[in-house]
């Protein structure tokens, strides 16, 4: 017999990398990751494909299903058929792992037929992540603004939301390098020499100056990690709100007013790579029929 479960998780750009403090913000972008998932009856047997990247290594989808079925003790019941498909850049600092562990675990939630509160969904996606190796921190801001949409502020050491604003429904510009980046082979080391100045800009975003925390916060990673900062420059000349590396980069993301759009998109594309025009999201991630 066979149950199955689909759902809908959005992607999220960074305001504060929490890698180097333990406190970070992010927001809700309009790209998304879909999953679909059939538990089966062969317990153990958990496969998983990428439809959308299919040379990525599935094991956040194991290590994901597998949370999940151990949390009802179901995991000597089923085994499960994954598939995910996905318009968010792998290993780009887009938040493409918490999109698909939140999908997941919802899907895998519907087929099983047990419902959940946010929390237990948005908890067991980080844990999975953390499990696969997939993240340093736990990615617990990432995992927020992909789930609850807008803009949250974060202490992911304690799993805490600080503050929520529902932002503006700004433009996002994106630019995406050919180049990928894992979060897992990332010099923490190196990035933990800004922490002091990471943590005042967090303190920024929480009393509600998130734009000029965003591209304070992307300006600090880009020099510690080496990355170019003209791209978050020129987007700041031609009239965006906000921009800076999201996560560890490569891509480059940007806040910016319809007026400004296209302005911002011309500059960019002075440089090697794509540029994805999407929105601020803020519609929480949900099961599908």
């Amino acid at each position: 017999m066979t149950f199955s479960g689909k759902a809908v998780a959005y992607g999220a750009i960074t305001v504060i990398n929490a890698i180097s403090c333990g406190f970070g913000a992010a927001l809700g972008i309009g790209l998304k990751t879909e999953a679909s998932v059939k538990l089966t009856d062969r317990p153990g047997r958990i496969e998983g494909r990428i439809l959308s990247d299919p040379e990525e290594n599935p094991i956040l989808i194991e290590k994901v299903v597998s949370r999940v079925l151990n949390r009802f003790n179901e995991q000597d019941e089923h085994g499960a058929y994954v598939e995910t498909r996905s318009d968010i850049p792998i290993a780009r600092g887009l938040k493409s792992s918490s999109a698909a562990a939140n999908a997941i675990a919802l899907a895998t939630f519907s087929a099983l037929g047990n419902e959940v509160d946010d929390s237990t969904v948005v908890n067991l996606g980080v844990d999975a992540a953390i499990d696969a190796k997939v993240t340093i921190t736990g990615a617990f801001d990432d995992a927020c603004a992909s789930y609850f949409g807008g803009l949250v502020v974060t202490d992911n050491c304690q799993r805490k939301i600080l503050k929520r604003f529902n932002v503006e429904e700004y433009s996002v510009l994106i630019h995406v390098p050919p180049k990928k980046a894992y979060t897992a082979t990332s010099n923490v080391e190196r990035m933990k020499l800004i922490a002091r100045e990471v943590k005042t800009a967090h303190n920024s975003a929480i009393s509600g100056e998130y734009w000029q925390a965003m591209t304070i916060n992307g300006i600090l990673y880009s020099s510690v990690l080496g990355h170019d900062p003209s791209i978050t420059l020129d987007a700041l000349s031609a009239g965006a709100i906000a921009a800076g590396l999201s996560g560890k980069g490569p891509a480059v993301a940007a806040v910016v007013s319809k007026d400004h759009l296209e302005k911002v998109k011309r500059i960019w594309e002075r440089y090697e790579g794509e540029i994805i025009v999407t929105k601020v999201n803020h519609e929480k991630a949900h099961t599908l029929k």
